[in-house]
């Protein structure tokens, strides 16, 4: 099983949106989000083909795609990008198949030298659902500190929620 990563590019659009798109809403409530603040389909796509065209310095977000075997499985994305400062990264492995098989720690690992050098940034968050133990469970495998856990609306389509925070610095 080879894993990689890579930006994410046009070619990838339709693959997350289906991600989205064709998620139960159990999974959703998994994850702590609501998928009836989904914006429409042609927006979402509309967002984020501006968003890889725009310069990164610019960017409102900044996605990765994760491959296994060359074939796409799922996305890390950050927002809440300070250029040169800090992000705040998200994990979602697109497929049921492709969880708990521990890929996720070496894929979280690989996308971190892409987020600290293209973002130029020195801190890497995550804040995931506190009651999802599989995205808190990779961030403490792949190293970062916890930080807290806190009520927060982390998201456009998250509802309030217990977060766990954790970060990851360039050092």
């Amino acid at each position: 099983m080879a894993l990689s990563v890579r930006e994410i590019e046009l070619r990838d659009i339709d693959l997350l949106l289906d991600y989205w798109y064709n998620s139960s809403e159990e999974h959703f409530l998994k994850m702590g989000a609501d998928i009836h603040k989904l914006p429409k389909r042609n927006e979402f796509h509309s967002i984020l083909e501006e968003q890889i065209k725009t310069p990164i310095q610019e960017r409102k977000s900044y996605a990765l795609i994760w491959e296994e075997n060359g074939i796409q499985i799922g996305h890390t994305n950050a927002n809440s990008i300070l250029f040169g400062k800090e992000a705040f990264m998200h994990l979602h492995v697109w497929n049921t198949t492709n969880r708990r098989k521990g890929s996720g720690v070496e894929l979280v690992k690989k996308s971190l030298p892409f987020y600290f050098k293209n973002l130029q940034i020195e801190t890497l968050f995550c804040q995931p659902y506190a009651l999802n133990p599989a995205p808190n469970k990779t961030l403490e495998k792949v190293g970062f500190e916890f930080v807290k856990e806190y009520v927060t609306i982390p998201g456009s389509i998250n509802f309030e929620q217990k977060v766990n925070l954790w970060k990851m610095t360039r050092k």
